[in-house]
């Protein structure tokens, strides 16, 4: 092979060995920075406000964060989807309810599982009953909670179907790829299109 042609070969492989180890430097980075705002999240109880004076969604609250809550915001209902339990938390959580004069409702959900079109109506039939504002919670703030709000979202309060599916997002920690287990909220959603009659 002419040396002038070895040149160029050599020149582009490395061009190309650059361009793969700055993807790669590129792709740690991204993994890098949602690993950390996911950790942020979590740490900081991923609380936020969905609907001002209607819906907040939260992580598990301690007993002293859901007394701030629910005094800052004036939650009236505390909307509990990992169900009831023995556990310390729920005791906690049952307590500051009780002392504060706020409806606590349990409504147990996996994030593994979907909910049948059953469990899904009476979802909603709670959303739409409660006093309102509503604090939902499970136990990360991401997946049970995403779908509950996206449903309350498009089916209580009348917000377009786009805006409402950003609450099932990574943007609250919902990591939604079909090989994770967690998918099957967006399993769940999907189904819930349909029965509805949405475009999507």
């Amino acid at each position: 092979m002419p040396q002038s042609i070895t040149m160029v070969v050599a020149k582009g492989t490395v061009a190309m060995w650059k361009f793969f180890k700055r993807s790669a430097m590129l792709s740690a980075a991204i993994l890098l920075s949602t690993g950390a705002y996911l950790g942020i999240l979590q740490l900081t109880g991923n609380f936020h406000e969905v609907l001002p004076g209607q819906l907040y969604r939260s992580a598990q609250p301690t007993a002293s964060a859901l007394t701030d809550y629910i005094k800052r915001y004036g939650i009236k209902t505390v909307l509990n989807l990992r169900g009831s339990s023995q556990r310390e938390w729920y005791k906690d959580e049952v307590a500051a309810t009780d002392r504060l004069g706020v409806q606590h409702i349990d409504f147990r959900m996996s994030a593994m599982r979907q909910l049948s079109p059953e469990e899904s109506e009476k979802l909603i039939a709670l959303l739409h009953d409660a006093p309102k504002p509503i604090l939902i919670h499970c136990q990360g703030g991401a997946d049970r909670t995403g779908l509950a709000s996206v449903i309350y979202l498009q089916q209580v309060a009348n917000i377009d179907e786009e805006t409402a599916e950003w609450q099932l997002s990574l943007l609250y920690g919902h990591v939604g790829l079909p090989f994770l287990g967690a998918y099957a909220m967006d399993e769940t959603w999907e189904g819930l299109e349909k029965i509805f009659g949405l475009p999507s």
